[in-house]
């Protein structure tokens, strides 16, 4: 059996020649087709993501609530200043 070579660009002008209910239906057999080839395929197995738990360890404790809060009002003290 001889083999022929086919465009995108040929299947598609020919599908667009098919009705609607045509076009539905090769839509439904290529998905179908796209299926059984995706279940068959063997795909590469995913690396595991590396576990981030205490990444950050050598930056030390995280401020507290109270030293945010501290801060926070110190730099909206002197908010809306008068000299500008």
């Amino acid at each position: 059996m001889e083999t022929v070579e086919v465009s995108f660009d040929q299947v598609f002008n020919l599908a667009q020649r098919l009705s609607l209910v045509d076009q539905l239906k090769l839509i439904a057999r290529l998905g179908t087709a796209m299926e059984q080839a995706l279940d068959k395929a063997e795909l590469p197995e995913k690396s595991p993501r590396p576990y981030l738990y205490g990444a950050l360890a050598d930056l030390g404790p995280a401020p507290s609530s109270e030293d945010i809060d501290e801060i926070r009002r110190e730099m909206w003290a002197n908010f809306p200043r008068e000299d500008i």
